[in-house]
């Protein structure tokens, strides 16, 4: 492999995990509009939340009551494992509950809870997302489970 294709593989690397990292700052930043510049217009949450859209524009109520529930939210990266088109994370959101959750009223309780997810991407842009939150544990830390 010549250097400049270890050099463009190096480049998409990169550019990937920047991709990864701006769809976290979303939260932790709290600026929506930052995930458009994380994934493609067409992307696949998978599975999205109750009531989430497609696509970012989807993503980006879910986000806001996330701020409004959290509004100190941040998401640690503990784990990044990357191959060129795909990354693996393990990481944990942190915050304390200030604002409704699920039908949960405030507790100011501060949480952590886990996070693993799968992104696919197209060398820029995350394309698809499965991911899994640990809810049980963040209700079990507010005491309160959302009435069904």
């Amino acid at each position: 492999m010549s250097k400049n294709a270890i050099h463009q593989d190096e480049e998409r690397l990169a550019r990937e995990r920047r991709a990864v990292l701006r769809l976290y700052d979303a939260f932790s930043r709290q600026d929506p509009d930052l995930i458009d510049d994380a994934v493609t217009p067409d992307w696949e949450d998978i599975p999205p939340a109750p009531g989430q859209g497609p696509g970012p524009e989807g993503m980006k109520p879910i986000i806001r009551s996330v701020i409004s529930a959290f509004p100190d939210v941040q998401i640690v990266v503990h784990e990044l494992i990357q191959v060129p088109g795909k990354i693996a994370v393990r990481g944990e959101i942190t915050g304390t509950h200030e604002g409704e959750l699920f039908g949960i009223a405030p507790t100011g309780k501060a949480v952590r809870f886990r996070l693993h997810e799968f992104h696919a991407l197209d060398g820029e842009h995350i394309t698809t997302t499965w991911h899994m939150e640990d809810w049980y544990g963040l209700f079990l830390q507010l005491g309160r489970f959302p009435a069904i």
